[in-house]
């Protein structure tokens, strides 16, 4: 009997694995909340920028298994808890299509998103999910709980000595995503930071702005060691799927964000708020 039992162990624990896995995937990981913090170094960010927080929160996806108003009122204090000094919402902030999910209105998620607060502000961009749904529905509700939506426009913020630009992008896939009209606007050398929802518009970008901010991939939401990433909504692969890249000395951060779409899973890709304090080099 113990011969046998020796030999029982690993077929168990190998059949056991793939529910494990799944459960890893589908219920556990989702479910997670962090605050992840970054430090970039960025040529042209001025030294009476430097140590300036950021926080970006992309594809709340409000209604998603595990993505409810009590998960958004958890986000919303561990933001505020972060203390930043710019609060990005980088869009997709419905969901139209992950299995096991319920709609949930803009108006609701507009109205819990007001209790958010930044000392620079708290500013928007929409992505393909809130076009698909109703953008300017989206767009009104935001507006309406007092949170600018930046769709091809600049605005010019600062704090003391402090000064910079605020360029918002509209969606790649969804919207005229006008790069140079957002810019239009800056007529200094102040530095730039630009976001939109999805990471394709980089290459668009030029090398006046210093940073420029996305969501959207949710960094392919699975991760499987020594694979790379299965599935990346993005026409350029896993070029620009999550993190800091750095491209003909541009830089690009594209944050894994909060929710799913499609199917309800994320694997080694946990759900985070990405907080970036930018530095002067």
């Amino acid at each position: 009997m113990r011969i046998g039992t020796r030999w029982w162990r690993p077929v168990l624990g190998v059949a056991a694995l793939p529910a494990v896995l799944l459960l890893w995937g589908f219920v556990l990981e989702p479910a997670w909340l962090r605050n992840e913090d970054y430090e970039l170094a960025l040529p042209g960010w001025s030294r009476e920028c430097d140590g300036l927080r950021v926080a970006v929160l992309a594809d709340l996806h409000v209604g998603s298994p595990f993505n409810g108003l009590d998960k958004l009122a958890r986000i919303i204090a561990l933001t505020r808890r972060a203390r930043p000094d710019l609060i990005l919402l980088a869009g997709d902030y419905v969901i139209t299509d992950v299995p096991g999910g319920h709609f949930t209105p803009p108006e609701q998620i507009a109205s819990a998103l007001q209790a958010l607060s930044a000392p620079l502000g708290v500013f928007a961009v929409l992505g393909n999910h809130d076009w698909w749904f109703d953008g300017p529905r989206v767009r009104s509700a935001l507006e309406s709980a007092g949170i600018p939506v930046l769709e091809d426009e600049a605005t010019r913020l600062g704090s003391g000595s402090c000064r910079f630009w605020l360029a918002g992008v509209g969606d790649f896939w969804e919207a005229p995503h006008r790069v140079r009209k957002a810019l239009f606007p800056i007529d200094d050398d102040a530095p730039v930071l630009l976001f939109t929802h999805n990471p394709d518009v980089f290459p668009e970008v030029p090398a006046r702005v210093t940073l420029t901010i996305a969501g959207h991939t949710h960094g392919g939401q699975v991760y499987i060691p020594g694979i790379g990433r299965p599935v990346v909504p993005s026409r350029y692969g896993e070029r620009y799927a999550i993190g800091h890249v750095v491209e003909d000395g541009r830089h690009l951060f594209v944050s894994s964000g909060l929710g799913t779409s499609i199917l309800p899973v994320r694997f080694l890709v946990p759900p985070e708020i990405s907080v970036i304090t930018l530095r002067s080099r």
